[in-house]
């Protein structure tokens, strides 16, 4: 798995994120819309893409899309 690759799934899981404007630096919590159920989506993603149980403590501290990016492959087996 690479940055590009997860930023292409977790773009697709969110219609209304414009294509490109994600990055790896982008801050989660500015994307519009932010909330709740998009977080439950980004566990949803961790858990059937890449096998990987994020809790909620660890996603409110991933503060960019690289952050939660390392933090599934840190949990990866």
């Amino acid at each position: 798995m690479d940055i590009k690759d997860f930023i292409k799934k977790f773009r697709a899981e969110f219609e209304d994120i414009p294509q490109g404007s994600i990055t790896p630096s982008t801050s989660i919590k500015d994307i519009e819309g932010w909330g709740s159920m998009h977080a439950l989506i980004v566990v949803a993603l961790a858990d059937t893409e890449y096998g990987v149980t994020i809790k909620g403590e660890e996603l409110k501290k991933a503060n960019t899309i690289q952050d939660l990016f390392n933090l599934i492959v840190s949990q990866q087996k």
